[in-house]
């Protein structure tokens, strides 16, 4: 376990700002709000990208004023993160530029993550108007003197020329807002809507059995389905002292790796489809659709696999599966040249990518864009290198990394990793060795009291798991670090001063998927 720091809200600020330049932790992995009955709280867990130290800073304030200061000028990773827990929470955060609701509506009633909220329809009935947007809020500020004020925040005001990309546009990968304000076609500022698709998965694990969660965690990004899960089932899986076997462990990385190249494959398509390539699109599915072919002989679906089960998987690898992997290596290799060929060297493709919504490494670790998008940004930051799991420190690959961190650095490290990938699934497809393909578990499963942090590499970036149990067969609380809630906070920071064309090529190469974002 990492080392934990308890502070005070009076303190936390201080703290935060001597870890960060003391310590050098740079890198807020994950910040989680709590109800602990007595008293509220955030939880923040922090790494080091110099030194590799991780930490874990629990800072908590009375529920009767839940106040406590922002690190957002810390790091840029707690803007978004902070606006959850004040939406689910009701946790003010001072000096916080934007402190609005993130998922949910501006007139809601109540925040129904704490333990205490009364959830009854009279108080929040539904609702058939459209939300009223706010231009304008009060944000809380902290005065030289100890006291806190009202400071007017203007969002967009009334000069401004505004349009939705969005919420239904099918370059927003999804049902995700943004409220863009133009100066002829150049970029003056975005503004982020989530909360379209919200469907309270952290809220309803609480209400359910570990196994039952089990089933909503390839909901979430549903292009990483696998890692998602595997991600739940080691955590519960460290948490209760369950050794999986081998065989587990190779099944597992290997599914996880083929889930990446269908992740990947999907991502060329639909970047192709978004900047006007119809025919690489058609590429792209066609050769996809050989992995899911796999996925649904073994696994019984395509999408949502419900495979990896805690103490192992659903059912053993089915009898064609290493032969039809052993297939597809070859046939993958020997055709991805012609995206190439279609696609990557097209002058079009180029121009609309290359020098197109830079992304810093500075900033890439600061809002935490993990995953392709911080390693085209020259950020090292793939889990399966940093904190290895499963196979992967049996295996031989290398890690992509750019240096340019522009959208075509994004697309480039995406279509090197499907070679990588392939790579890694060589190594393991001939070696699977004999045994489990599930432990024991007893009928009920409790997990030990305590805190529990794991996390994988997911298709989009680092999907952590925090879980504090309380030795009860639900959790108390269950947390999932979206990969996608960081890449949406930096779409302001690159795609500002940039025409609105970009945008989309920018979205297309982010690669975010927004139930993972909403959850």
């Amino acid at each position: 376990m990492n080392e934990i720091i308890e502070t005070t809200a009076e303190e936390l600020h201080d703290l935060a700002l001597k870890l960060r330049n003391e310590k050098q932790m740079d890198f807020l992995e994950s910040l989680t709000g709590m109800d602990w009955g007595d008293k509220l709280g955030v939880v923040y867990h922090l790494e080091s990208t110099v030194t590799g130290e991780r930490l874990v800073v629990k800072a908590t304030v009375e529920r009767e004023t839940p106040e406590l200061p922002t690190v957002s000028d810390i790091w840029k990773a707690a803007e978004l993160n902070e606006r959850e827990v004040y939406d689910f929470f009701g946790i003010l955060f001072i000096n916080h530029p934007d402190l609005r609701r993130l998922y949910l509506r501006n007139d809601w009633v109540g925040h129904p993550f704490r333990k205490d909220d009364d959830p009854t329809d009279d108080r929040n009935p539904l609702r058939m108007s459209n939300e009223i947007t706010l231009d304008t809020t009060y944000e809380l500020e902290l005065d030289a003197d100890g006291t806190i004020k009202d400071k007017e925040n203007v969002i967009f005001d009334d000069r401004e020329y505004v349009v939705n990309i969005g919420p239904q546009h099918p370059a927003t990968h999804g049902v995700l807002r943004f409220r863009v304000s133009l100066e002829g076609e150049i970029i003056k500022k975005i503004d982020v809507n989530c909360g379209y698709i919200h469907r309270g998965i952290e809220k309803m694990s609480e209400s359910l059995t570990y196994p039952q969660i089990l089933a909503l965690t390839d909901r979430l990004d549903y292009l990483a389905a696998h890692q998602n899960r595997h991600a739940l089932c080691m955590c519960i899986e460290k948490a209760m002292g369950i050794e999986v076997s081998e065989r587990v462990q190779y099944i597992r990385t290997i599914m996880d790796e083929l889930q990446r190249i269908d992740s990947h494959l999907l991502f060329y398509s639909a970047l192709c489809m978004d900047l006007g390539g119809l025919t690489a699109f058609f590429y792209g599915f066609r050769d996809r659709e050989k992995i899911l072919d796999i996925f649904e002989e073994t696994c019984g679906g395509r999408l949502i696999m419900n495979y990896n089960t805690i103490g192992g998987v659903q059912a053993d690898i089915h009898p064609n599966f290493v032969r039809r992997v052993k297939e597809f290596i070859p046939y993958m290799r020997g055709i991805i040249h012609e995206y190439h060929d279609i696609f990557t060297g097209n002058i079009i493709a180029q121009q609309r990518m290359k020098g197109v919504g830079v992304l810093t490494r500075e900033d890439a670790i600061s809002f935490g864009a993990t995953g392709g998008s911080g390693r085209a940004s020259g950020w090292a930051c793939d889990v399966r290198k940093r904190i290895p799991y499963a196979m992967y420190d049996k295996v031989d690959f290398k890690e992509i990394v750019y240096t340019e961190g522009d959208c075509f650095a994004r697309y480039m490290v995406r279509m090197d990793e499907i070679m990588e990938s392939m790579k890694i699934i060589e190594q393991l497809i001939d070696n699977i060795p004999e045994g489990n393909y599930q432990e024991k578990t007893k009928p009920i499963i409790r997990v030990p009291e305590g805190e529990y942090y794991t996390a994988v590499e997911g298709s989009r970036g680092e999907f952590g798991v925090y879980l504090e149990s309380r030795g009860e067969k639900s959790p108390y609380r269950l947390k999932f670090r979206s990969t996608g809630l960081p890449l949406v906070s930096v779409v302001d920071t690159i795609a500002t001063g940039g025409k609105i064309a970009d945008l989309i090529a920018i979205g297309g190469t982010l690669d975010y998927v927004v139930p993972d974002i909403d959850r």
